[in-house]
């Protein structure tokens, strides 16, 4: 058995060779990709969700800072959150709270005003409703911000997987 071992294993990396699987940031910061999200700009975002959603755009784009050759691209975010009462207790109050943020954004190529990616992402949370206001008040904050890190995360890797996509067709 431990000599049909390493024949295994090579006949396993030989398979996943030419399946075709490539990272998606290879190369690291001077990637193609890494390169490409560095070229976005990130549109002012209205209201306090906007501003989190927009600090964490430009901390996940740009982790290094700016691109030097200046924006080839521009985001644009529109964002919509909800807060809704759910689990009527039988005190005629509310138990549970699911906090919702959606957000549409478009991806604009500067040189030529072209959409280059138009798309939505969006998360939930549920917040349980308790007795203090300040506890209520501290959990939809907390929510709103895991929220708009979450929205974040889905709007770069849409915007990767676009970049990789244009990348590969370039090709």
């Amino acid at each position: 058995m431990n000599r049909l071992t390493p024949l295994l294993l090579m006949a396993a990396c030989a398979a996943l060779a030419g399946c075709g699987l490539q990272p998606m940031y290879a190369g690291g910061s001077q990637g193609a990709i890494a390169r490409g999200l560095a070229g976005v700009e990130v549109s002012p975002i209205e209201g306090r969700a906007g501003w989190l959603l927009r600090n964490a755009l430009r901390d996940k784009l740009t982790p290094g800072g700016a691109a030097a050759g200046g924006a080839r691209y521009v985001l644009n975010v529109k964002l919509d959150e909800d807060l809704t009462g759910l689990g009527l207790l039988g005190d005629d109050t509310i138990g549970r709270e699911r906090f919702s943020l959606r957000a549409r954004y478009q991806l604009v190529d500067t040189a030529s005003g072209q959409t280059v990616l138009d798309a939505t992402a969006g998360s939930d949370a549920g917040i349980d409703v308790v007795s203090s206001e300040y506890a209520i008040i501290a959990a939809e904050q907390t929510a709103r911000e895991n929220l708009a890190q979450e929205v974040a995360d889905r709007i770069v890797t849409s915007i990767a997987l676009r970049l990789k996509a244009g990348d590969q067709a370039a090709k």
